[in-house]
């Protein structure tokens, strides 16, 4: 029952953050390049948010075994409090960046936080080995719902400015007030958690047995992040703005349909990995995606780059329940909480650096070199990852 409750809070948590990750990744580069920042300025605040969550992230889960899980996820939300109210009132370059890196922003659209890691190993003791991956495809098909909606309502942004109320650029700065109070409610849910002492979970402790494993997990993780930050939804986002004239409402319905197909497709990855194990259904859905996402760079229009976009959206996410679920699966029971931490950190850390690298070529070239770098790095940590891991299974693939 505790386990069912425990899954329950964790989901509605989830959903109210990404719905608050979905509207500020893609609202953060409209906002910065009104308040005057160039592409690259906008890949330094990216940049700058990507790098102190992964610093969080990572003392969290080298550390977190030493402080409760809810205490933990407490304080992120009231972090998550003070970032939405701060980053509202930060008009200037680099009172922006210093919000943005000791803060929670989010311009990844997906979810790179100090929460996952928490909340990753909290579900996976909330059941068995054997639902464990469809545990983890309802917590991702739950956040991608999330984000789609919040990306679909960066469309009320214009609608509500033309009230005549507020200018546009308050409207705006409004809606990070609303990101840090979803921070308030999503405290007030995590509350509720039960406590670590009446739940059947082992007592957390650092990485032992399961180090070398964990590492070499994380090395992987890390190209792959690396390549992510090149084409994070905010800068994907101002390039289809700058190169195809892209409207905020269109974009906004645009992320919102593919985000639904991204969400519907974590429950096809529970059903393959059955047939084909976990390993091999990461890289079999999200190395098409990935081909995809480079091919954009020489679509001659935007109806060849939305289709070859939403395709990617359909595999691209199929990975998510597929590695949080094997993270899991291969370490101790105990290791659970510091590995999701030490394998999570890359999904921003590495990343960090390409959000500005990303603005710069954006902003200095044509060509959209970001696309085709990203999503090459990103097929090469596909094929690395099959054959390093390919013999590597967790206990439900054995026997």
């Amino acid at each position: 029952m505790a386990a069912m409750s425990t899954t329950r809070l964790l989901l509605t948590a989830k959903g109210l953050r990404a719905f608050g990750d979905g509207f500020t990744a893609l609202l953060l580069p409209i906002y910065l390049i009104d308040l005057g920042l160039s592409a690259f300025q906008v890949g330094v605040v990216a940049t700058a948010a990507m790098l102190g969550s992964a610093m969080l992230t990572l003392a969290v889960g080298l550390a977190g075994h030493r402080v409760r899980s809810r205490s933990v996820l407490l304080g992120a939300c009231g972090l998550m409090l003070l970032t939405g109210l701060s980053f509202s009132q930060a008009h200037a370059f680099w009172p922006l960046v210093l919000v943005a890196f000791v803060g929670t922003l989010n311009p990844s659209g997906g979810d790179v936080s100090v929460f996952v890691p928490v909340e990753q190993a909290l579900l996976a003791h909330a059941g068995s080995d054997h639902d464990r991956t469809a545990r983890f495809a309802l917590y991702s098909f739950v956040g991608g719902v999330g984000v789609a909606v919040g990306s679909l309502a960066v469309g009320l942004i214009d609608p509500v400015a033309a009230l005549g109320w507020f200018s546009r650029r308050e409207v705006m700065a409004g809606a990070f007030v609303v990101y840090g109070l979803i921070g308030l409610v999503t405290l007030m849910i995590y509350r509720r958690l039960p406590s670590e002492r009446l739940q059947d979970v082992p007592p957390p402790t650092a990485l032992g047995p399961s180090r070398r494993r964990v590492l070499q997990l994380a090395a992987l993780f890390s190209l792959d992040s690396f390549g992510s930050g090149f084409i994070i939804s905010s800068l994907l986002a101002l390039w289809l703005f700058d190169r195809f004239g892209m409207s905020l409402p269109a974009a906004g319905a645009f992320f919102f349909w593919t985000g639904l197909l991204t969400a519907v497709s974590q429950f096809a990855a529970v059903r393959l990995a059955r047939r084909v194990g976990l390993v091999r259904t990461m890289v079999f859905t999200h190395l098409p995606a990935c081909l995809c996402v480079a091919t954009c760079a020489f679509a001659p229009n935007l109806a060849t780059v939305l289709v070859l976009l939403t395709v990617r959206a359909a595999l691209s996410n199929m990975d998510v329940p597929a590695r949080s679920s094997y993270v899991m699966a291969v370490v101790t029971p105990a290791e659970r909480a510091a590995a999701a931490g030490v394998t999570n950190v890359p999904r921003s850390l590495a990343a960090s650096a390409s959000p500005a690298l990303a603005g710069l070529l954006f902003g200095a070239a044509a060509f959209p070199w970001p696309l085709l770098i990203g999503g090459g790095l990103k097929v090469t940590y596909d094929l690395l990852l099959l054959w390093q891991f390919r013999n590597v299974r967790p206990p439900e693939e054995r026997g």
